[in-house]
């Protein structure tokens, strides 16, 4: 079985996160929500004020929104809110993709 790959450029650098800002983005039956946690505009402060963050992922089966999926539907993770931090985030999106596999192709085949 062949995956087709989320690649690292198919989601926003760190600054779009920096502006309290969610990514929503979806493959093939598996939909994910981004943020940077705590989700504060940190976008014009000088970096030492920017304070602690993290990368907040979660992921969800289609065809809902994430406001109208339930939180048992819901997986997860966090990742440290740097370059390094969201290419790994990338790839526990891409594992949890091939994990799950059965379950996102049920989702689309549905919809």
């Amino acid at each position: 079985m062949e995956y087709i790959e989320i690649k690292n450029k198919d989601s926003y650098g760190l600054s779009w996160y920096e502006h309290a800002q969610p990514y929503f983005g979806s493959h093939r039956g598996m939909r994910y929500r981004i943020a940077r946690d705590p989700m504060d505009d940190v976008s014009l402060k000088a970096e030492k004020d920017k304070g602690e963050a993290t990368f907040n992922i979660i992921i969800w089966p289609e065809p809902y929104s994430f406001e109208n999926t339930s939180d048992e539907e819901k997986t997860e993770a966090e990742f440290p809110f740097t370059v390094e931090g969201k290419e790994e985030m990338i790839a526990w999106l891409n594992e949890q993709y091939q994990k799950q596999y059965d379950r996102w192709e049920e989702a689309r085949a549905k919809h």
